[in-house]
């Protein structure tokens, strides 16, 4: 079964306010088994929008990725930054292994 994979893009507009949801959303990716590959670090925008943060978040499947983001866990802790921040996310099926 192909893995899913969790892409973000942010730019982060009120920290305090994105502090909530970095102190609550944890508990969703801990209980839905994400594994990050990158959060935030050195990024070089080649082409299209400069964000801030630049996110990818592995999961055993492309279901349980979209399981996470609709858990209530995870939209709880998605309250607390949704006017701290600009995001882009986008949630897809790896390839199948050969």
């Amino acid at each position: 079964m192909p893995k899913g994979y969790w892409i973000a893009f942010v730019t982060v507009t009120d920290p305090d306010a994105y502090a909530g949801y970095q102190h609550h959303a944890p508990a969703a990716f801990a209980k839905y088994g994400a594994r990050f590959l990158a959060r935030g670090g050195d990024a070089a925008t080649l082409e299209g929008e400069l964000w801030q943060r630049h996110v990818v978040i592995e999961f055993d499947s492309k279901e349980q990725a979209v399981a996470c983001y609709n858990s209530p866990e995870y939209q709880s802790a998605r309250r607390h930054r949704s006017n701290a921040c600009n995001a882009n996310i986008v949630i897809v099926e790896g390839m199948v292994p050969i």
